[in-house]
């Protein structure tokens, strides 16, 4: 017997090839859907749909990586409370060591803000820019941003250049990242920095705030959307805002700025606990070998760690 695990939205396919007497059990792991990033896109997420309601016929588990994920597979999609089995998304902690750091961009020595993720609207950096421009306006000193709306392509995208022109136009001293780099994350270790900011629309379950929680960088500032009000919790591991509110967010933003070394320290602390309570990766993967497939568990060296 063994375990197949389709991670993503194209391997959902996978459950339609499902044989009776197949020498494998299936699990998928939808990391988001098209309902949730493009509901517009109606022939995709017919497919999804179909693919799903196959995959769970043939006797597939569907992994649901945060609580709101479940309620949408379950509510939106009808995939069966029996099929669902929570399976939390996390980091492998090891990979956050030793980890050279990259050269910060001259203009954040001084202190910086962060916001990093895929260059679309669902990201929220419109909200963002949009915040720090009603900071400016009320006299806050806002730090330098430093802005990666990132792809993979040779050229801006139309939303990158909508976001450049925002903050053209806002006047926000600004370092704008558009290209990918793995490196970027480690400037969540700087002494430099001020705050990260998940200005998120919609989030499945936004990895940001586990990868600033790893690198002990606090605080952090998120939308109530989503995946993220399962790690960002206001005042304890930092701060929120309403999503698509971008006044709300220059709240949460300046109480960021303003708080102490020991409320910044605080939160450096409970963030970590979270993280290795819940958002290991290593412990929730070996948790769900010994529930589904403890075979696997008498592999030596398997997993990591043994049993």
């Amino acid at each position: 017997m063994a375990q197949l695990i389709g991670l993503d939205i194209p391997f959902l396919g996978l459950g339609s090839h499902l044989r009776a007497g197949d020498p494998f059990s299936l699990l998928l792991v939808p990391r988001s859907t098209s309902e949730l990033a493009s509901p517009e896109d109606w022939r995709r997420v017919h497919w999804e749909h179909k693919a799903l309601t196959a995959a769970v016929s043939g006797g597939a588990r569907v992994a649901a990586i945060s609580h709101h994920m479940r309620g949408h597979l379950e509510q939106v999609y009808r995939v069966p409370r029996h099929a669902v089995v929570d399976l939390p998304n996390g980091l492998l902690l090891s990979d956050h060591e030793d980890v050279p750091p990259a050269p910060l961009p001259p203009r954040a020595g001084a202190g910086f803000l962060l916001a990093m993720g895929r260059a679309v609207e669902s990201k929220g950096f419109e909200d963002l820019l949009e915040a720090l421009r009603i900071l400016d306006a009320r006299g806050e000193r806002v730090p330098h941003l430093v802005l990666a709306p990132t792809t993979h392509t040779e050229n801006l995208t139309d939303h990158q250049r909508q976001l450049q022109a925002m903050a053209r136009d806002y006047a926000i001293d600004a370092t704008f990242l558009p290209r990918f780099s793995s490196r970027y994350r480690t400037w969540l270790r700087s002494s430099a920095l001020r705050g990260v900011v998940v200005p998120s629309r919609a989030e499945p379950f936004g990895r940001i705030p586990l990868e600033a929680f790893a690198s002990g960088a606090a605080p952090v500032v998120a939308t109530r959307v989503g995946g993220l009000t399962e790690t960002v919790v206001d005042g304890v591991t930092g701060f929120t805002a309403e999503a698509r509110d971008p006044m709300d967010l220059s709240r949460a933003i300046r109480r960021a700025l303003h708080i102490s070394d020991r409320e910044r320290e605080q939160m450096r602390a409970r963030s970590r606990a979270l993280l290795t309570a819940r958002h290991d990766y290593e412990s929730t993967i070996r948790t769900y070998l010994r529930q589904y497939t403890p075979w696997a568990m008498t592999l030596g060296g398997a997993v990591r760690g043994g049993a």
